[in-house]
């Protein structure tokens, strides 16, 4: 649920007129897949929701969207993870979250069968489910040829290195911010922190940094791919779109930095309007967004 815009909470029982509330499908799964589905992806979404009125227009919103839902479990004793967003003035949105059944999520919810068929699995949030899970169900998926990609979801301050280390073997592309990569990797500095998790056998890093655009780490050097100049309205699912153009761009064949440049795009169209739904585009939209936007220095 998204609020619009917010200077501050009123005092007592006060109340304050706004511009926006939306309520969207979000998050380091949510968010991704709809972007993903935006751009040309055949999409489908795996995980635990309540059995809740919040469940249910979350899967109309998905529905909606073009995501195969099939594979959603619904919870009758548990609520939707579901988030309150607070927008400032300038796009800055901090969260007001309920954990909800995502952390419910298990193994024995996984349809297996349909992870051996996949292209590609982007599985966000390993550490609410648990890093010996993440790391059965990644490794399943590298078994049977499945590409992989990982994005965190708890800050910084709550991560730690071994909430995530057992899993990061079989992960190709990691796709923290910058916050994150500090938190779990318990560096002081930003490069450093992502080789640690490289190190650890993550395969590439793509760390995004807000408007300083996204940094990719490989075992052989780094790269640094700069966002473009925009007018932000929200920042919510931002880093979600990242991670659907990067990954689009690595499942059509193009190279890790081609790919960050497709997946600020996609996180610049987002940032342009309310939540991590904004935003009618498609792959050649962004492209040409990408071809003809201002990049900061």
């Amino acid at each position: 649920m998204l609020v619009r815009p917010v200077d501050a909470i009123p005092e007592g029982q006060g109340a304050t007129l706004v511009e926006d509330i939306r309520m969207t499908a979000a998050g380091t799964a949510g968010g991704t897949a709809l972007s993903l589905a935006k751009l040309g992806a055949d999409v489908r979404s795996a995980g635990a929701v309540g059995a809740d009125a919040t469940g249910d227009m979350l899967v109309q919103l998905l529905g909606r969207a073009g995501i195969d839902t099939e594979f959603l479990v619904r919870r009758t004793d548990t609520a939707t993870s579901a988030s309150v967003l607070p927008i400032r003035p300038n796009g800055d949105r901090p969260s007001l979250h309920l954990l909800g059944a995502n952390i419910t999520y298990g193994v024995d919810d996984v349809p297996w069968d349909a992870l051996a068929e996949a292209g590609h699995l982007h599985l966000g949030g390993p550490e609410l489910i648990g890093v010996d899970a993440a790391a059965r169900i990644l490794h399943f998926a590298k078994e049977h040829g499945v590409t992989t990609s990982v994005d965190l979801l708890a800050p910084g301050v709550l991560g730690s290195f071994e909430q995530i280390a057992a899993a990061l073997p079989y992960v190709d592309h990691l796709l923290p911010n910058d916050d994150q990569v500090l938190g779990f990797s318990g560096e002081d500095d930003l490069l450093a922190g992502a080789k640690k998790l490289v190190g650890a056998g993550a395969g590439l890093v793509a760390v995004t940094r807000g408007g300083d655009g996204a940094l990719l780490v490989t075992a052989e050097g780094a790269d640094p791919v700069p966002a473009f100049e925009i007018d932000v309205v929200d920042t919510t699912g931002c880093g979600d779109a990242f991670s659907a153009g990067f990954v689009y761009g690595m499942g059509l064949g193009r190279t890790p930095h081609d790919s960050a440049v497709l997946g600020n795009a996609v996180a610049a169209l987002v940032a342009q309007g309310l939540g991590s739904d904004h935003g009618d585009f498609d792959l050649a939209a962004a492209d040409a967004f990408a071809a003809t936007g201002a990049r900061r220095a």
